[in-house]
């Protein structure tokens, strides 16, 4: 397996490539579409010298790479989104990509990128394309922005940023596992998470009472209003108002400024238990009641669009369904299939794990040695309790520098130099308008406004001026933002790292049957994972999770120890695992 190490960069992190990242002797094939109908395949060897170029009709594709799969492959392609999905549809799984519309995105904001490299004429287009989550599977979309870009002269322009940068190894494999990350989101629209009608309906009735008419609110939501309004003295208030609701609140003498659930809480009222649990219901009926339960599943599958890299961190979004915040009431729907099972892993506190990597911090990665970390900074005489450990890591990952966080930040910085003066020199770089970015080169957006006009310089302190306060709170902001912006990208690399290689040993764990009928991913959200299995195979698959999480953070930080420990639960219901 090959081994590159990034010795120009001063890093010392070494990792092994594999599937994940770029492999040397690989060949690449680059698809362009020429026309309506007709696809271009472009054949480079491994030094992206082009050997043979192809042209063939759109409907021959699944054909062309079926056969082209049966040896070592990375396509090349504008966007996963555009092509992949309507592969999946005939039967074509692909195993390595290069999307150039990730990997753009991730180039153009990376510090480790000299721009002048990587900019053309066609750069505003490549800024602006956005991915295609439509429901008909074709293969290509009509009107399509992406036919005015040319990929062939877009992947020579990423291999040319690629070779000038000083972290070229790092930004390789970032943007090897976003590429892998993207076939892994088409894979779970593709075969959808296992979700029973019936059941969320019975739960559906069973909170919130009978299906009502349009228009019209369930039995439960008819039975808390009357209540509410009867406690509140105002017969014609409705609770989905929040204005209206505000102005009832503060009639009858509660000191309140908002609605928010958190708020309500705080308050001794006869009507506010009543209030808490309508607005508890009526986001259920909102959020994951009878219409999403029409709009979403399809054939027993829950199918949404899962967005790599749709926030700036580099963690994924989603557009459709709600799928990263399905909450736990309706989790009891996701049912395996008879004769399969769930597979669920999440990895216990990430991003302080992460930090204890990135950082280099011998003594916290002691403490993550523990499958509790909090518990570990206990027992290793940091703080006193779990509380303590759990406050203070919060407040140096999230800037939290008052109150119980901040009394705790002098101990961590005693105890953990390395790892708290990482997010400490990231958040005054923020403060003075700079970018950072991550372990393997995703960059942080730049700041804009007023404040950011003028930079401070390297150790210059803020103004004092009373004219400057709302520059410096901007400062500040910005500062916490960069702070945690590094540790929480990281952890999103990690875990891409993660899902890039369990979706390849998942497919070699079984060596026959399409995508569907083999151990697959269905749900991936931040640190947790989800897979489908077939019974037999359940225990192979929790065996395969662990080992490909502990192959991610070999690859970000080489021999360096610090633990990666997954809560893994085989299961019938996704419910089940919590």
């Amino acid at each position: 397996m090959p081994v590159w190490r990034s010795a120009a960069d001063g890093t010392g992190l070494e990792v092994s490539v594999g599937p994940v990242g770029d492999t040397a002797e690989m060949n690449r094939v680059l698809l362009a579409r020429r026309g309506e109908a007709t696809v271009e395949a472009s054949e480079c060897l491994d030094d992206d010298t082009p050997a043979r170029v192809t042209r063939f009709p759109s409907a021959d594709l699944p054909d062309f790479v079926r056969e082209r799969e049966a040896s070592p492959v990375r396509w090349v392609w504008n966007d996963t989104t555009r092509w992949y999905p309507a592969l999946l549809e005939a039967g074509v799984r692909v195993e390595r990509c290069a999307d150039l519309r990730l990997g753009h995105a991730v180039l153009r904001r990376s510090p480790l990128v000299d721009q002048a490299v990587l900019v053309g004429e066609e750069t505003p287009g490549w800024d602006a394309l956005q991915p295609v989550t439509a429901t008909d599977p074709a293969l290509f979309p009509l009107d399509d922005p992406a036919d005015g870009l040319d990929p062939v002269a877009e992947h020579a322009r990423h291999q040319a940023a690629l070779a000038a940068s000083p972290g070229r190894g790092r930004l390789g494999l970032l943007l090897a596992a976003e590429s892998s990350g993207a076939l892994a989101a088409a894979e779970m629209t593709h075969t959808g998470l296992p979700w029973r009608a019936d059941v969320h309906e019975r739960l559906l009735t069973g909170l919130l009472g009978p299906r009502p008419a349009p228009g019209r609110r369930p039995p439960a939501l008819e039975r808390l209003l009357a209540e509410i309004r009867a406690a509140f003295g105002a017969p014609g208030l409705n609770p989905d108002s929040p204005g209206g609701l505000l102005r009832a609140l503060q009639t009858s003498g509660l000191p309140v400024s908002d609605t928010r659930s958190w708020t309500l809480e705080q308050l001794r009222h006869p009507g506010i238990p009543a209030l808490l649990e309508y607005k508890k219901l009526s986001r259920l009926l909102q959020a994951n009641g009878w219409n999403w339960l029409d709009a979403w599943v399809r054939d027993g599958r829950f199918r949404s669009y899962f967005l790599p890299g749709g926030v700036v961190t580099g963690r994924w979004a989603s557009n459709g369904g709600g799928a990263l915040s399905v909450p736990a009431q309706v989790r009891p729907a996701a049912v395996a299939d008879d004769g399969w099972r769930f597979v669920v892993a999440d990895v216990a506190q990430l991003e302080p794990r992460v930090l204890a990597g990135m950082s280099m911090d011998a003594a916290m990665a002691e403490a993550a040695r523990s499958s509790d970390l909090y518990q570990g900074m206990v027992d290793t005489g940091t703080v006193a309790t779990r509380a303590e450990a759990k406050v203070g890591m919060l407040g140096a990952m999230y800037g939290g520098t008052r109150g119980e966080s901040g009394r705790m930040m002098p101990r961590l910085a005693r105890s953990y130099p390395r790892a708290i003066g990482l997010v400490e020199a990231a958040a005054r770089a923020g403060e003075r308008g700079e970018v950072v970015h991550t372990l393997l080169g995703r960059g942080s957006p730049a700041p804009t406004g007023a404040w950011a006009e003028r930079p401070l310089e390297l150790g210059e302190p803020p103004d004092e001026d009373r004219s400057t306060e709302d520059r410096d709170r901007h400062r500040r902001a910005w500062g916490r933002f960069t702070r945690n912006f590094v540790v929480q990208g990281t952890g999103a690399e990690w875990a891409l790292c993660w899902l890039a290689d369990l979706r390849n040993r998942l497919w070699r764990l079984c060596g026959t049957g399409t995508l569907s009928r083999r151990p697959h991913l269905v749900f991936f959200l931040h640190d947790e994972v989800v897979v489908h299995t077939p019974e037999h195979l359940a225990d192979a698959v929790a065996e395969e999770v662990r080992r490909a999480a502990a192959e991610a953070g070999r690859l970000l930080f080489g021999s360096f120890p610090v633990d990666f420990p997954l809560d893994v639960a085989v299961v019938g219901s996704w419910a089940d695992a919590d």
